[in-house]
């Protein structure tokens, strides 16, 4: 059965910006080839932690946003947990209601990157 789900994976800090884009597309090419469709991506980029997580304060948040079978959540569950560089990883099925709210989400964010930047007002010469 093909469901939506949406997740998240923080990566060790250490990473270079190419190890992180290595990582990254590990998972998108996994789920590629197992049959899912990769419905949207983002990046979080570098954010603190609430707590330390093996003995790091900060680390790499990407999300992923997919269509796949209910069967291979297992199978991306374990590649995360043997990845020396995924410190913490959450995988969510996603209902009709979360499937709504994300297009939603998509979009705003799209029409916000569209709109064009307010210059700041010009000191008039004299």
């Amino acid at each position: 059965m093909i469901k939506q789900y949406e997740t998240v994976f923080i990566a060790t800090p250490v990473l270079s910006d190419s190890q992180m884009k290595e990582a990254v597309a590990k998972y998108v090419d996994l789920i590629k080839a197992n049959g899912g469709e990769i419905v949207y991506e983002e990046d979080w980029g570098l954010k603190t932690l609430a707590y330390p997580i093996q003995h790091k304060t900060s680390g790499f948040y990407y999300l992923i946003e997919f269509k796949a079978d209910t069967q291979f959540i297992a199978t991306l569950e374990t590649q995360y947990h043997r990845d020396e560089r995924i410190i913490r990883y959450i995988t969510v099925a996603l209902d009709k209601n979360a499937v709504a709210y994300a297009e939603h989400r998509r979009a705003k964010r799209a029409a916000k990157a569209e709109e064009p930047k307010a210059e700041a007002p010009k000191a008039e010469e004299e």
